[in-house]
């Protein structure tokens, strides 16, 4: 978007999301072929490997969020608070509590950023209507498909309510998609894990999981679901983007120099990591880690992640035919 605009930011996203998104939609394709033992067994490994990759992402995370004693704090309160209210919604509840405790109790240490290239995008008008754009499907899309009873619109509304509260990408996604899609019974936990684990064996974004989810999830009332639902998903989980991106741009300059707006984003990285730990405890642990060789594993590709940096796709792969073969 910087260098060529909209068209520009477009090419982009599709370059760099269509190879992951094509693989993620059909692997769910496989989901139907895994409920025999074998099948049985390539999930559970997955969701080993899962484990593992989590754990190691949300130390990476915590190194660089939860620097001082503060924004420790910060995280462990978020944590407590999302293991004892499950409600999908108090996830965003968190998140803006910590947004306004940064801004008003945190002070961002870091020098301000290098002023960027000129970008393209610079008109204030168009900022404000693609806030207002992103806002109006934010609350309007939960009313309207509460009224229109459909499960394509259902669908759409969480992947977006997704894309707009995640920040950081990567893992972050996970406990907002778990929380969307698992409690209320679009699908398993041990499908969700299972794409979750092999969505690292991939290249390309973490939000190429939405494709696979797009596939398999069943919210009901004339859901598409295959190739088509999978499209829908991965379109509504980055569509905020794209206009937070230019509601954003033409203020940038003037904002990332504020230290109250990056102290609040210090806040909100921070409860973040507390969120991602929540849920590496349950559902992750919870429903993965059954006995002492379950750990074993765990414990096994965590080193392999994070002190001999073998790449995840390589320890999911590993997993995989592990669990295939009933090791």
């Amino acid at each position: 978007m910087i260098q060529r605009g909209w068209l520009g930011g477009f090419a982009a996203w599709l370059g760099f999301t269509t190879p992951a998104a094509i693989i993620m939609i059909a692997l769910g394709f496989g989901v139907a072929l895994t409920q025999n033992a074998a099948g049985q067994g390539v999930i559970h490994g997955l969701k080993l490997a899962a484990v593992a990759v989590v754990a190691n992402a949300l130390w990476g995370m915590a190194r660089t969020a939860c620097t001082t004693k503060a924004t420790a704090s910060f995280a462990a309160a978020a944590c407590v608070a999302m293991l004892f209210l499950e409600a999908a919604w108090f996830q965003l509840v968190v998140i803006a509590a910590a947004a306004v405790m940064g801004a008003a109790l945190l002070r961002d240490a870091s020098e301000t950023p290098d002023r960027p290239a000129a970008t393209p995008i610079r008109s204030r008008m168009t900022g404000i209507a693609m806030l207002a754009v992103f806002l109006a499907l934010l609350f309007g899309l939960p009313v309207v498909a509460q009224a229109v009873q459909s499960g394509n619109l259902d669908a759409v509304t969480s992947f977006y309510r997704v894309g707009s509260l995640v920040f950081g990408g990567g893992h972050v996604v996970l406990p907002l998609l778990e929380a969307e899609l698992v409690p209320t019974g679009w699908t398993s936990t041990d499908t969700f894990l299972a794409g979750y684990g092999a969505a690292q064996a991939i290249p390309g974004p973490m939000f190429a999981l939405t494709g696979y989810l797009g596939n398999v999830i069943d919210p009901g009332q004339g859901y598409v679901g295959g190739w088509l639902g999978g499209i829908l998903a991965i379109v509504a989980v980055f569509l905020p983007s794209f206009l937070l991106l230019g509601a954003a741009l033409p203020y940038w300059d003037a904002l990332r120099s504020r230290d109250r707006v990056r102290a609040a984003l210090t806040g909100v990285n921070a409860a973040v990591v507390g969120l991602l730990l929540a849920v590496l405890y349950t559902p992750v642990w919870t429903s993965t880690v059954r006995d002492a060789s379950d750990f074993a594993a765990v414990v096994i590709a965590a080193v392999l992640l994070s002190m001999w940096k073998v790449p995840a796709w390589l320890v999911v792969l590993v997993a995989a035919v592990a669990g295939f073969f009933g090791v």
